[in-house]
């Protein structure tokens, strides 16, 4: 079956509700235990899932409704990881955080998110999207005590990394987008070594392949950055030549009120573009037309084939109802070129 033009999707996380942590708040503790936490998070799932069906976003999510942090959150199931004595380090040279350290080889003992996967291909018929954390982004969260090497500590959680989205795969996930802010402060580890390790997480994979490169959630540490950048943000100027070059299928960056020169997406040629159209670092819920106004930009440099609308990044510090509004104005948005391009 054919799919509409401008398929809509989210970068990852929704806001949990306040019954299963504290609501606008990152690496919010959970508010129950056990068996009780267990059914929570599955409920939360559900209710993620309903929440983008019925505002019409095509390619859906979990919400990440399980994970406390999309980094942290997998991380805690491997092994070679201590997380009980943290270290705190400077994360993408914006704050400092008490985080797990690297004390012993990297394995995985078992799957990670299988049953997420399985919950969410069991609830929608409608495409979904599963993410991981890249290997760049996961070595700047942690503490390395062991590896001593960024590059091959990367290397080993993009083995681990392989090993889970050959298995989401399976369960019958459409795109597996890996996670990578780290990719717009380590220019040239990019270069050097980031794209490779990425590869090779993606390796074997049939499924769409994505990579998301932001400027972080809409936190103050961000935002602060952000005011420092200067008139253009021109980051995406040296990655994406270099994955222009990859494996990798789609790449989704941030746009909208955001400080990037529109036209450096025509940098991708032959890549889907997920153009940021929602901005998270606001509760100001966008009108539909700001949307399409996004949209129609991006069409400037992306084939309507290649462009999906999306948000910038998480939404998880945000309100309930906000990113919920939010939701609506993109499918709406959508809608609006999509009628156009008709």
């Amino acid at each position: 079956m054919s799919q509409p033009l401008l398929q809509t999707t989210i970068v990852g996380s929704l806001p949990k509700p306040s019954w299963l942590a504290l609501p606008s708040k990152l690496w919010a503790p959970w508010a129950l235990e056990g068996d009780a936490l267990a059914e929570a998070k599955r409920d939360a799932t559900c209710l993620a899932i309903r929440d983008q069906e019925r505002a019409g976003i095509d390619i859906v999510g979990d919400g990440e409704q399980s994970r406390r942090h999309f980094v942290t959150g997998y991380l805690e199931h491997l092994q070679g990881i201590d997380n009980e004595h943290l270290e705190t380090v400077r994360i993408r040279q914006r704050y400092d955080a008490q985080v797990p350290q690297v004390v012993a080889p990297i394995s995985r003992p078992q799957p990670v998110h299988s049953e997420d996967v399985r919950l969410l291909r069991g609830q929608t018929e409608r495409q979904i999207k599963y993410t991981l954390p890249g290997p760049m982004t996961i070595i700047d969260t942690l503490h390395d005590a062991y590896y001593k090497s960024r590059a091959r500590l990367a290397m080993e959680f993009a083995k681990v990394l392989n090993q889970e989205a050959r298995e989401l795969e399976a369960l019958g996930v459409n795109v597996i987008q890996f996670d990578e802010p780290a990719f717009n402060v380590y220019m040239d580890d990019v270069k050097d070594w980031g794209v490779e390790v990425l590869e090779r997480a993606c390796e074997g994979l049939k499924c769409k392949t994505a990579v998301h490169i932001c400027y972080g959630y809409g936190i103050k540490a961000n935002t602060d950055w952000k005011q420092t950048l200067g008139s253009q943000w021109r980051q995406y100027e040296e990655t994406f030549p270099v994955l222009a070059r990859s494996k990798i299928d789609q790449v989704s960056l941030e746009c909208h009120n955001s400080k990037v020169p529109i036209e450096l997406i025509g940098l991708l040629q032959g890549k889907d573009v997920l153009v940021g159209a929602i901005d998270v670092a606001t509760e100001q819920i966008e009108s539909p037309e700001e949307v399409a106004a996004t949209i129609r930009a991006a069409l400037k440099y992306v084939a309507p084939d290649k462009l999906y609308p999306c948000t910038n990044c998480g939404m998880v510090p945000l309100p309930r109802a906000v990113a919920l509004g939010k939701l609506q104005a993109l499918a709406a948005g959508a809608r609006i070129v999509r009628a156009e391009l008709a």
